[in-house]
């Protein structure tokens, strides 16, 4: 989504298999996102940004697939680019924080202590994490059980964050907390199960609400002073959600948008169609009017990146010529 102009703004849809989580390489000019069954890897080109074939001088950045790591069906969750570009993600399944490899489909980093076994069944479910000097440092999760999925009778009260350098629970009693965050001096996590942030104070684990929106919430992101924070409908046949005391009310998916610095209110794009879920949400800083192409369609083949030129293929004749020398 993007500023159209001054008063509107537009959307460019683009299609991934169960998309989860997404992250941002500053330096490299990367996005990483964790899909159902791979971990995508996009660098973006502003010169071919600049020759794009249907849209040439439209967009400021162009995100073109460059490499793919297969690790089967983790339900992987955030996902972050590290030390030496080294990507870690929370492996949701296997109870872990991993590191994305190229020889094995992943890495186990870190579980929590009480996770006596590294296997597929979900057992606390796993799914925020924030980066400190390019390692993890704090991991959320719905509870501190080690059973198969001991989380789903007590997620909105069970919650946790944990210190993964310390390995101890620093805040506990939250409910399905979700997409953690440094803003500041403190922590912020998303209580999906109570529809509010919550602001955790890293020296003494002192929580305080921040917002509340009688909806499920899951994944933000900052941008100066401005938070955007995902919202989504809920599954009314879900044994799960069906839970929350916002069950009836949460029909509406799109991005909540606050001033972080005053609490307040500051506007919401609403989803009438074709978005129910939302589970990660990024801010591109700086760029205006980007594009991304996936690798279900043949186009991003014709794309071609080098240290020194970039190159456009033509699909007729599948000639690729150059298009624009840096």
């Amino acid at each position: 989504m993007s500023p159209k102009d001054t008063d509107s703004l537009i959307q460019l849809p683009r299609t991934f298999a169960k998309p989860m989580g997404i992250t941002e390489d500053v330096e490299g000019d990367r996005l990483a996102i964790a899909c159902k069954d791979e971990i995508l890897v996009l660098a973006n080109s502003t010169e071919l940004a600049e020759y794009y074939p249907p849209s040439p001088n439209k967009y400021d950045a162009l995100y073109m697939p460059r490499t793919t790591h297969h690790t089967s069906g983790l339900d992987v969750h955030d996902v972050r680019f590290g030390q030496g570009g080294k990507i870690y993600a929370v492996n949701t399944l296997f109870s872990c924080i991993m590191q994305v490899d190229d020889k094995f489909n992943f890495v186990p980093y870190w579980m929590p202590p009480q996770i006596d076994a590294l296997v597929s069944e979900d057992r606390c479910h796993l799914n925020g994490m924030v980066m400190v000097n390019g390692l993890p440092r704090y991991a959320t999760a719905f509870n501190e059980g080690n059973a198969h999925a001991s989380w789903r009778e007590t997620l909105t009260t069970s919650g946790v964050v944990w210190d993964i350098e310390k390995n101890e629970v620093i805040a506990s009693g939250l409910g399905m907390p979700h997409s953690p965050r440094i803003f500041g001096e403190h922590l912020y996590v998303l209580e999906s199960a109570k529809g509010c942030l919550t602001r955790i104070d890293l020296a003494s684990g002192a929580q305080e609400k921040v917002v509340e929106y009688e909806g499920f919430l899951r994944g933000m992101s900052l941008h100066k002073d401005y938070l955007f924070i995902g919202l989504s409908k809920l599954r009314k046949n879900s044994s799960t959600f069906g839970k929350l005391p916002f069950a009836e009310k949460a029909n509406e998916a799109g991005i909540l948008i606050y001033h972080l610095p005053t609490a307040s209110f500051a506007g919401k794009i609403t989803y009438n169609t074709s978005v129910d879920e939302i589970y990660d949400v990024h801010v591109l800083a700086d760029k205006m009017r980007p594009n991304i192409l996936n690798t279900l369609k043949e186009d991003y083949k014709l794309g071609l990146m080098t240290p020194n030129a970039t190159y456009w293929g033509k699909k007729a004749e599948n000639d690729i010529k150059p298009q624009q020398k840096i």
